[in-house]
């Protein structure tokens, strides 16, 4: 575009943004308190449902962060099931998945500030924490890319050598299973590395 070489995991990217976006102005049209839809009904049950898993394992002091894990969990599951659609997941691109594991622990680490203040927080450092720092986002990063592509692969393999009903039932779960179990990972062990960061900082 205008000379500039665009990725196209960042153009898929854009697509499920477009799509969140719409999605969200039209499910959000006309809310009600006194008359609710059974749009407004069906949103609101699950968000709930969602808002009180993540709030049961952060507790309430890390109530505020939900909305983060929530968005990040939904873009994840939609870009790994956007395969089943001809389009490549864009979490088949390493760059998109340093960019999210780097995005989730800067926030585990400003919720550790946070809670303590920025002195606490660098004196709570201890040589196994700092390497922490970069194992975290690189054990994230890896997972959910390691598991994507590697569906992938299989998935294109498969493809090549059966005929097209056995793609199928195993693209229900390469494409659909398991890309929702990775979206699930991701933002659970977020969830675990922002509580623990709270936890220490507020010893």
């Amino acid at each position: 575009f205008g000379g500039i070489k665009i990725a196209e995991s960042v153009v898929v990217m854009w697509i499920i943004m477009a799509i969140v976006i719409v999605a969200s102005i039209f499910l959000t049209r006309k809310l009600s308190v006194e008359n609710p839809g059974k749009r407004q009904l069906f949103l609101e049950v699950c968000i709930g449902k969602f808002y009180g898993f993540f709030e049961g394992l952060l507790g309430e002091e890390g109530k505020c962060y939900i909305p983060y894990l929530m968005s990040v969990g939904l873009f994840i599951g939609i870009a790994n099931v956007i395969g089943l659609f001809g389009f490549k997941p864009p979490t088949k691109d390493l760059n998109c998945t340093i960019a999210l594991a780097l995005m989730s622990i800067i926030l585990v680490e400003a919720a550790g500030i946070r809670a303590k203040g920025v002195k606490k927080w660098a004196k709570g450092f201890t040589p196994i924490n700092i390497l922490e720092i970069f194992i975290r986002p690189f054990s994230l990063c890896l997972r959910l890319f390691g598991n994507v592509l590697g569906a992938f692969v299989i998935m294109e393999l498969i493809k090549a050598v059966v005929p097209m009903v056995v793609p199928l039932v195993f693209s229900f779960y390469f494409d659909i299973f398991d890309g929702l179990i990775q979206a699930y990972v991701f933002v659970f062990l977020t969830s675990l590395y922002i509580k623990e960061a709270i936890e220490l900082q507020a010893e």
